[in-house]
């Protein structure tokens, strides 16, 4: 059973990649936009390396079918874990994983549309004019696969506090009267992640401070009532 799902897992992925394989420039050119519309109108990406036009565009376009074919992955996971779950563990799980796909790909789409422009465009406006902004498309893409990672995994907060509660580790109540070591401790980790600007850091801080909110609603209305003070530190 697990050799079949790993086989199809892997199937599935190779399936997307293949058909992302022609539209490989056009992924990176809308990837790029952010940065060139920072840049001025005579600005562009150069290649260093000499076969990098052609690999970290398929390179990028192996990390899409990742993104797109995760939940066909995470389907062919749980449908190798669901017969060993019970019920009521089947219905929370679902739930979970799909709230915990939604919001990486929420993460993802917030970074590329509002993080990315928002700080290229403050990175370029302190950029004195002797310099001429050319970056190479190799470390711009491991960049913004690491604001990707970075704001997709921050995302998932919620889902992460909701285990934690229904692992009976600590109670909303706690969740509650922890926020302030919470608030310092999401600015820490955005100052640690993002890239060294203000704006990247708070960009990545406040939301996560609304989804620490949003996770401890959701864990008091999963969990029941009378069981929310039983749980130990």
């Amino acid at each position: 059973e697990l050799r079949a799902r790993l086989l199809r897992a892997v199937v599935g992925l190779l399936v997307v990649f293949l058909a992302l394989m022609p539209f490989a420039a056009e992924i990176y050119a809308a990837l790029a936009r952010p940065l060139l519309g920072a840049l001025p109108a005579t600005g562009q990406l150069v290649a260093v390396d000499p076969a990098g036009g052609f690999f970290v565009p398929m390179k990028l376009a192996f990390f899409a079918a990742v993104l797109l074919a995760m939940p066909w992955l995470l389907y062919q996971a749980w449908a190798f874990i669901a017969p060993g779950l019970y019920q009521r563990e089947k219905r929370l799980a679902m739930p979970l994983l799909v709230s915990a796909v939604a919001l990486f790909y929420a993460g993802c789409a917030f970074a590329f549309f509002l993080v990315l422009p928002t700080v290229f465009g403050f990175l370029a406006r302190f950029t004195p004019d002797v310099v001429a902004m050319t970056p190479d498309i190799g470390k711009y893409l491991d960049f913004v696969l690491v604001i990707f990672l970075a704001f997709g995994a921050s995302f998932e907060l919620p889902v992460a506090l909701v285990i934690l509660v229904l692992l009976g580790w600590v109670t909303p109540q706690q969740l509650r009267d922890s926020r302030g070591y919470a608030v310092v401790g999401v600015f820490v980790i955005a100052a640690i992640i993002t890239p060294p600007d203000v704006v990247s850091q708070l960009m990545l801080a406040i939301p996560m401070c609304l989804l620490y909110e949003v996770g401890i609603i959701a864990a008091r209305w999963l969990v029941p009532q009378k069981a929310e003070g039983d749980a130990t530190p």
